[in-house]
C-alpha cells in the first residue's frame, strides 16, 4: 500500500480533491477541515460528526498525526519551549511568550538557517531543509494542545498571536510559509487574524512586498545596524540587499499604516552597535515609514563574540528614538534560563550529504 497522504498542511481545494479520491462526498471535507482545525483532533475516530464506518477508511489512506515531541521545557517565567522531531528525524525549536491577557507563539520556519547572522544561534546552524506547510501548521497545533485550549472559547485563550521569528528566514521559504498561514487564517478553523500575524525577515526584499498583497500580516525587520558596513558583519544578507533597498521596500509594504506599523527589531550589541550617533542615524533612516522600534538586550549562547548593552546605555539609545516620534520598547528578556530567548533557538539537526534545498530566492 502507498504511503499515507498526511492531511495537515493541505489546503481546502487539496483536502476536498484527496477526500473525493477515495470516495468521500464533497461536504465531508468542510466536517474534517472543522475537526482538524476547530477541535484539534488527532484520531479520525473522534471525528463523531463522520459515521464509524468511515473511520477505518479515512485512515487506511490519511494521517493526521503530530510530529513527535522530543522536550517539553518551561522557564522560571512560564515561557514554554518544544522541541519537535518530524517524521525524517529533523528537528525544530518553538516557543510560547504568555503575557498576562495573551501569549505568542514563536514559530520556526527552517530547520537551520542559511542567512548566517553573527549573533544569533540560529545562524551557527546550517540550512538542513525548508518546513513544508503541514510542518509549519503542526507547530500551531502542538501549541494549542500542549495549552490546552482547543475546547476553551476565544476570549478565555491565552495563545493570541503568532510570530514568524523562530528558526530560518520565513521569505526564504515562503510558499510553504504563505500556505501554511492561510490555513492558520483561515475563519472556520483556528481563525487567528491577519492583524495578530507578525512575520520576521532579515530583509529578503524582492518578497516584501508580494507578503503585504497576498497576505497581509504584519511586517518586522531584522535590522540590527544602521550602517552598511556593519549590516554586512551582523547581518551578511545585507551583502545583498543593502540597507536603502530594504528601506524602501518597507516604505511600500501594502498593509503599513499608522495602526500598524512596521516594527524594526534591533539587537543590542555593547560597543558595536549602540552608540547615540547610531540612535540617531536610525532615526533619519526611519522618516516616511509607519514605524515602531523594539530594541532587544542580546541574549548570550555558548562560544558567541558578543556582549549585551548595559541598561543605561539601551535606556539613552531608547530616549533619542522616542524623543524623534518612534515607540522603542525595550524587549523584555524571556526564557533564557531554557535557552528560548531571542536568537537562542537551534537544534541538532544535520543536511544530508549531497541535499540541495530550494529557495525562493537563493542568498548563494
Amino acid at each position: 500500500m502507498s504511503q499515507k497522504i498526511h492531511l495537515i498542511g493541505l489546503s481546502k481545494v487539496e483536502l476536498a480533491e484527496k477526500l473525493k479520491e477515495v470516495g468521500f462526498e464533497a461536504f465531508r471535507a468542510k466536517q474534517v477541515w472543522h475537526w482538524l482545525y476547530s477541535k484539534g483532533a488527532t484520531e479520525f475516530s473522534q471525528m463523531t460528526t463522520i459515521a464509524k464506518d468511515k473511520h477505518q477508511l479515512l485512515d487506511d489512506h490519511f494521517t493526521i498525526a503530530r510530529p513527535r515531541l522530543e522536550k517539553d521545557l518551561v522557564s522560571f517565567d512560564g515561557t514554554r519551549k518544544w522541541l519537535v522531531e518530524y517524521p525524517d528525524k529533523n528537528k525544530v525549536e518553538m516557543v510560547f511568550i504568555p503575557e498576562t491577557d495573551r501569549g505568542a507563539l514563536c514559530v520556526s520556519s527552517q530547520v537551520g538557517c542559511t542567512l548566517a547572522c553573527t549573533f544569533c544561534h540560529t545562524g551557527t546552524m546550517p540550512l538542513v531543509r525548508n518546513l513544508t506547510a503541514g510542518d509549519i501548521v503542526s507547530q500551531v497545533l502542538i501549541a494549542r494542545d500542549g495549552l490546552g485550549e482547543w475546547n476553551k472559547k476565544r476570549e478565555d485563550c491565552l495563545f493570541t498571536n503568532i510570530v514568524l521569528m523562530g528558526m530560518g528566514e520565513p521569505l526564504y521559504n515562503y510558499e510553504n510559509v504563505k500556505k501554511a498561514l492561510t490555513i492558520v487564517m483561515d475563519g472556520e478553523g483556528i481563525a487567528i487574524s491577519k492583524r495578530r500575524i507578525t512575520l520576521s525577515t532579515s530583509g529578503v526584499v524582492p518578497v516584501i512586498e508580494q507578503v503585504g498583497h497576498e497576505l497581509g500580516v504584519n511586517l518586522a525587520i531584522s535590522l540590527h545596524a544602521v550602517r552598511d558596513d556593519l549590516r554586512n558583519e551582523l547581518v551578511p544578507l545585507n551583502k545583498k540587499y543593502p540597507i536603502a533597498q530594504l528601506l524602501e521596500a518597507c516604505r511600500n509594504y501594502p498593509a503599513a499604516n499608522n495602526a500598524r506599523r512596521i516594527t524594526f527589531e534591533y539587537v543590542m550589541l555593547k560597543g558595536v552597535n549602540d552608540s547615540d550617533a547610531d540612535a540617531r542615524e536610525l532615526v533619519r533612516l526611519l522618516a516616511d515609514i509607519h514605524a515602531k522600534v523594539n530594541l532587544i538586550p542580546w541574549n548570550s549562547w555558548p562560544g558567541a563574540k558578543y556582549e549585551t548593552s548595559s541598561r543605561n546605555r539601551i535606556n539613552a539609545f531608547a530616549q533619542i528614538v522616542n524623543d524623534a516620534g518612534y515607540s522603542s520598547p525595550v524587549r523584555a528578556t524571556r526564557g533564557e534560563d531554557i535557552m528560548a530567548a531571542c536568537g537562542q533557538l537551534k537544534s541538532d539537526s544535520e543536511r544530508e550529504k549531497g541535499k540541495k534545498i530550494y529557495l525562493q530566492d537563493n542568498p548563494n
